[in-house]
């Protein structure tokens, strides 16, 4: 089984990918942005500590919550979000590669400008 993912782990995998940015919502959830939009939360206290939600795409979502562990994400399963209650349930490899597809989803859905922004560093 792999080890939790910890805030210092997102954020050292999240935080170099170009233009993200971090936001405490609802008081107690971590959300990563690219140009103020959503990709990932991470709660940071409460009942679900520890949890994570990401965007997983329309062709994932259904793949993903047949999967043990992952649920749809409450408030945005609409928008085909999904949630990890415990993030050992995955290789490190493979959370990783989720959480770059969940912010690549959402830079694909900005302007082209931005787009190429992004893609200059």
């Amino acid at each position: 089984m792999a080890k939790k993912a910890s805030q210092r782990d997102l954020d050292s995998w999240l935080g170099r990918l170009p233009g993200v940015s971090t936001d405490v919502k609802w008081g107690a959830d971590l959300c990563y942005l690219v140009r103020d939009k959503m990709f990932c939360v991470y709660c940071l206290e409460g009942e679900g500590k520890g949890s994570l939600s990401f965007k997983a795409g329309e062709d994932r979502f259904l793949e993903l919550t047949d999967r043990p562990g992952f649920v749809p994400a409450p408030y945005l399963a609409r928008a085909h979000w999904v949630k990890l209650d415990d993030t050992s349930v995955l290789p490190r490899e493979e959370l990783q590669a989720l959480l770059r597809q969940a912010y690549d989803l959402i830079v694909a859905k900005l302007p082209k400008k931005v787009q190429k922004e992004l893609a200059a560093g």
